[in-house]
């Protein structure tokens, strides 16, 4: 049976817009600040159910000389999308995240990523992002859509190793 997506609405005690959101987990590639050559992504709550990524990009990130990776591009925008779930008051994991790349990022620039829940369907949490290099205005370098699947916390509980 298919259900109609319903319009996201933040959890009441999700962190208001303008709230610096803490990593999740302290060695996460995506936010964790004890990762060595992490994204070290800092997200900072929007309107309703988004966020505002941004990260800095470094000789770590790259593949092609002077590039970004496109995996690593590719883990911002999972990150990004993960903390805008998260606004909905439940943790949630990637199902499928696809990645429209429309320019070369360099290394060096700061990649602003803009994240937001498009709707909700059950367990389902759609989501739609662009980033820009830079300056957060200038036109996309990349375009994306995710679907995640809300889990309970004790999700990561049974898959922690450290």
């Amino acid at each position: 049976m298919q259900r109609s997506s319903t319009a996201p609405l933040p959890h009441p005690e999700a962190p208001g817009p303008g709230s610096v959101l803490p990593s999740h987990f302290h060695h996460c590639y995506g936010c964790g600040p004890a990762h060595p050559t992490g994204l070290r992504s800092r997200v900072v709550v929007g309107e309703g159910v988004s966020v505002h990524s941004t990260v800095e990009l470094t000789r770590d990130h790259q593949g092609a000389p002077g590039l970004a990776h496109g995996g690593l591009l590719s883990a911002a925008l999972d990150e990004a999308f993960g903390s805008a779930a998260l606004l909905l008051g439940r943790p949630a994991v990637t199902a499928n995240l696809s990645v429209d790349y429309l320019r070369p990022v360099p290394i060096g620039t700061t990649l602003h990523i803009r994240a937001y829940c498009t709707g909700t369907d059950g367990r389902k949490v759609h989501l739609s992002a662009e980033a820009m290099i830079d300056d957060a205005a200038a036109e996309p370098v990349l375009r994306a859509t995710a679907v995640f699947i809300a889990v309970t916390f004790d999700h990561f509980a049974r898959h922690r190793t450290t």
